[in-house]
């Protein structure tokens, strides 16, 4: 039984924390929670803000939420990276359908802080409504605020503001100290509305640093830390703290650094991102052991990753996947793929499981590090446009496997077993005496062979590089499985019937055995199964797929109630949904989605998303007689399992036409360049001192954008200086993220273009890169009198601090200038972003004279521009912005996934900023790629009205630049969806 408060508070010495947590101050240390004092039993029920208090504590097996076990199966998603807050609610809804018990959440402090005491937390950035949501779709929240987030975001989530503070990151040091506190005060002030303990909300764990494995030996490492610890706590966060090691490293175990005392507040974890080439590691009770194996560096903790790789990110230039992008990446980590990693963690007693990313969105905007370019797509189960992918299917079948099947959160290992050609794990609840089986096949060719189980030899057949779960002892509601060659994947009581499903690949032939030791009276309501009885055993028979659900129905015998067996394959088992509601569970069949269920009285209110023509079959409380789906009554009938169906089907997703996109006018900009632009309301780069951890070149000045305030986007430069009769050479060196590049003007003409390389396979990991442009001056650009030099740095994004190095704070933009053939004395002025946008946020917007004059604004008066058709061929050196209008009339109970294509001749050297209604929705870059479409989320995209593309188009004068086409895109489509509040897009 979990400690009381009174009583947990008087042993912590904390009576801040105000919940009961278990757990060990320490390796070995007594747990409050001791193993084996919590036996296995129904879950907790789906979380939400009830308005109760809870407990929350621990074993080594797993969680424990008011006294029961709880296994989290999590995913990772980014609200920052999808910036429309009603499409937050169809990522986690979908989620919720498909297994999954909570979301594991950055809240990264560069999208919340334009600077220093500034804090936004409304709109797009608004963290109180997200939370509010995950809690009403019934997922826990896994916080994860930083302060370094490191998420392949610009600077790793600093705000570009701290790149030019005097404080050293990541350590003890009081001026960055007090930044982070300023910080955890913002987020906590919200985040103590939501804690799951307190019954406001769904927060049931909260990370305090990302990855930290620097300092972890020293003084400063640890003071840090524990400061960490000590704020959140002081904040009012009561929920289990944890941080993520990178990698197995055992470091921040629990007793490694201070918490003021209390004790078993803190969880191990670590991540981990092994390659679908190699063979999946055992990081837990399987592993190597001690602190560099995974789970066993804190035996008293339960096995807890906080990351897992569900896909990877990619380069600028596409090195990681070979130019294919993200798509390669879901074809490397694919279905096959997780089953055999995560079903080899889930043997490994893991029983915290986050997947990073399960939908990873878009770095729009500024928002990427150099490390990766607009999409974020990650490869993940749920891809950028929103749409639920193939690897979502073990997913769903483990997710709800671990909700429904208690067995699964606590497991022992038990004698080993061997199969020939297989990897087997065998594992035992001592509670239950069920037995699981983790058969997983390493090698490329197709493996049959005998599996000796607790049940006797079962011949099965694993396919190459795949995985299959089995289980014996089973309690199938008031019958006992004696074994199966299919996957369980749930088992539920609805109404009076139990009903479990079983699943495995298409055409697969699933092998279930249930122990009957009276006969009992068997109906095959579909006429793949077959079945026999002999001897005390109920034998069945199903092809997987073969007409997609295959029912069998047991009655009598030795229970009376009846126990409805489903046979699925993959396809099939991932529109099998369960759902909770206050009148009992329900389950329901057909549709792509079930976004939400209710019983009101005789009716069952559904709503969800249909793609193709479906029936919808629903197994519920008795008495139900009517259904309702996204509020219209169907037709129905009550099958001979007990369900009602429709009679008819669900119409197919209507189709949805794109228009082309034409009506485009011109203009060309960078006014800066030439000699009479008025720069006198620009910055004088007069300093000469930084806290760049860049050196300032002798003599100074610093010329370094963020030491001006500028922080995001392209930055201007011009320098005046008087004679340049004997100039030669002109020396520009400048620093930037990956893909930066420079170009330069003299009094308005053309000097050059200089760019940063393409990453290759060595450095897609290298975050800052540094050049110098050596640029000639043509004779007749020599002379005496007043001189002009004008420089625009795309200076792309600042590096991250994964090492704790302060790289977050290597210059961006020109670093030093110098000449030859003359030594002219140069004043310089810099001119960056304007004012952060108060409605799109801070890293919206650079410092473009089309963005600062409001070009790319809805509304903007652009009639007086040049009317032009696609494709373009010109040749020039600067910018050129082209905006045009479009109007989509979506049908409003269509959610269409819209996204916008640009093709061209690879060899044009030219790259585009992307303006959607003001938003900039990212960066691409015609001749390195790999990214040519951008999703266009609803919401900033108006689905039915107008709305106005700008593009802000760089060209480099080496060759003859765009854009080419340019067409948009349908991603995909559903009749269904989630309300969509329009975004706020003001213009002009």
């Amino acid at each position: 039984m979990a400690l009381s408060r009174r009583n947990f508070s008087a042993l912590a010495g904390s009576a801040a924390l105000g919940l009961a947590l278990g757990g060990s101050g320490g390796p070995g240390a007594p747990s409050a929670y001791a193993g084996g004092s919590v036996p296995t039993g129904p879950p907790p029920a789906p979380p939400g803000a009830d308005g109760r208090r809870h407990t929350v504590g621990y074993d080594r097996y797993s969680l424990i939420v008011d006294g029961r076990r709880l296994v989290v199966w999590s995913g990772e998603l980014h609200p920052f990276r999808l910036p429309s807050p009603s499409l937050w609610r169809d990522v986690l809804q979908k989620m919720r359908a498909h297994g999954y018990n909570a979301v594991s959440i950055y809240v990264a402090w560069n999208y919340h802080s334009p600077a220093p005491g500034r804090y936004d937390f409304t709109g797009v950035r608004d963290l109180d409504l997200f939370l509010r949501t995950a809690a009403e779709t019934g997922l826990y929240v896994i916080l994860r605020p930083g302060p370094y987030i490191n998420a392949e975001v610009d600077g790793g989530g600093f705000p570009g503001w701290l790149t030019a503070t005097k404080g050293t990151a990541r350590t003890a040091d009081p001026t960055y100290l007090s930044y982070v506190d300023e910080w955890f005060t913002q987020v906590d002030r919200i985040a103590r509305e939501h804690l799951f303990t307190q019954g406001t909300g769904t927060v049931l764990l909260y990370q305090i640093e990302n990855e930290y494995d620097a300092h972890v030996t020293e003084a400063t490492g640890r003071t840090y830390m524990s400061h960490l610890y000590r704020k959140v706590r002081s904040d009012g966060i009561d929920v289990p703290l944890f941080h993520n090691d990178k990698g197995r490293n055992g470091y921040w175990v629990p007793g490694s650094f201070g918490t003021g005392g209390e004790r078993g507040g803190w969880l191990y974890g670590f991540d981990g991102y092994p390659s679908p080439s190699k063979t999946p590691p055992d990081w837990g009770h399987y592993g190597p052991g001690g602190t560099k194996g995974g789970a066993t560096a804190s035996p008293s903790t339960p096995g807890f990753v906080p990351e897992f790789g569900g896909g990877w990110f990619d380069p600028w230039g596409g090195a990681e996947f070979d130019g294919k992008g993200y798509a390669e990446s879901r074809r490397t980590r694919d279905a096959a793929y997780e089953r055999r990693f995560y079903l080899t963690n889930l043997a490994n007693g893991l029983t915290l499981h986050n997947v990073y990313m399960t939908f990873g969105g878009t770095s729009w905007g500024w928002l990427p590090a150099p490390v990766v370019y607009t999409s974020y797509d990650y490869g993940a189960a749920i891809d950028e446009g929103r749409g639920v992918t193939a690897k979502i299917a073990p997913m769903h079948q483990i997710g709800h496997l671990l909700q429904r099947v208690p067995d699964f959160a606590r497991l022992d290992r038990a004698a080993e077993v061997t199969a020939a050609g297989l990897k087997v794990y065998h594992l035992a609840n001592p509670d239950t005496g069920a037995h699981v089986y983790i058969a997983r096949n390493d090698g490329t060719d197709d493996v049959t062979t005998e599996l000796p189980t607790d049940a006797g030899d079962l011949r099965i057949t694993v396919p190459g590089r795949d995985a299959r779960l089995l289980a014996t002892g089973l309690s199938l509601g008031r019958r006992t499985l004696k074994y199966s060659t299919a996957q369980p994947v749930l088992c539920l009581t609805a109404g009076r019937r139990d009903i479990a499903l079983f699943s495995g690949r298409h055409g697969d032939m699933a092998d279930l055995v249930l122990k009957c030791p009276a006969e009992p009276s068997v109906q095959r309501l579909d006429p793949e199964a077959a079945w026999v009885y002999d001897r005390g055993e109920l034998h069945v028979n199903a092809p997987l797929g073969e007409a997609g659900l295959t029912r069998v129905l047991v009655q009598k015998g030795e229970s009376e109630t009846p126990l409805l067996l489903l046979f699925a394959d993959d396809a099939t088992a991932v529109r099998m949904f369960p759902y909770d509601t206050p009148s009992g569970t329900l389950l329901v069949y057909g549709p792509k989605l079930l976004r939400h269920a209710e019983v009101r009285g005789s009716e069952v209110h559904l709503t969800g998303d249909v793609t193709e023509a479906t029936a919808v079959e629903v197994w519920g409380p008795r008495g139900i007689d009517t259904l309702v789906w996204n509020g219209r009554a169907l037709p129905t009938r009550v099958t001979g399992s007990g369900s009602l169906m429709s009679t008819g089907p669900l119409p197919a997703v209507p189709e949805v036409r794109l228009p082309e996109l034409g009506g485009w006018r011109m203009r060309t900009e960078n006014p800066e360049a030439g000699p009479s632009f008025d720069d006198s309301t620009w910055q004088v780069a007069g300093r000469t001192s930084s806290y760049s951890s860049t050196a300032v070149p002798d003599g100074g000045p610093v010329l370094f954008a963020d030491d001006y305030g500028f922080h995001y986007g392209d930055v201007w430069y011009r320098g005046s200086f008087t004679d340049s009769s004997g100039l030669e050479e002109i020396s520009l060196a400048y620093s930037t993220g990956t893909q930066g590049l420079l170009m330069a003007w003299l009094d308005g003409e053309p000097l050059g273009t200089h760019r940063m390389p393409v990453p290759d396979k060595s450095t897609v990991r290298q975050g800052s890169w540094a050049g110098t442009a050596v640029l000639p001056v043509r004779r007749r650009l020599r002379s005496p009198g007043r001189h002009v030099l004008s420089v625009l740095v795309r200076r792309m994004q600042h590096d991250q601090d994964g090492k704790a190095l302060d790289t977050h704070k290597v210059a961006r933009g020109l670093t030093s200038a110098s000449c030859t053939g003359a030594d002219p004395d140069v004043t310089w002025r810099i001119q960056g972003e304007a004012a952060a946008d108060p409605v799109r946020g801070p890293m919206n917007n650079g410092g473009l004279y089309g963005e600062r004059e409001g070009w790319h604004l809805p509304g903007f008066p652009d009639r007086d521009w040049e009317a032009v058709t696609f494709p373009r061929s010109p040749r020039y050196q600067g910018v050129t912005w082209y905006r045009t209008t479009f109007r989509l009339s979506v049908p409003a109970d269509v959610d269409a996934s819209i996204g916008l294509t640009l093709e061209d001749d690879p060899y044009r050297a030219y790259r585009a900023q992307i303006f959607l209604n003001g938003w900039n929705m990212g960066q691409y870059i015609n001749d390195v790629g790999p990214q040519h479409t951008f999703v266009l989320p609803n919401g900033i995209l108006r689905t039915r009205g107008t709305n106005t593309l700008a593009l802000a188009v760089l060209s480099e004068f080496t060759t003859l630049s765009g854009p080419g086409r340019v067409s948009l895109t349908l991603l995909g489509s559903a009749a269904g969806g989630v309300p969509v509040t329009p975004v706020p897009s003001p213009g002009r």
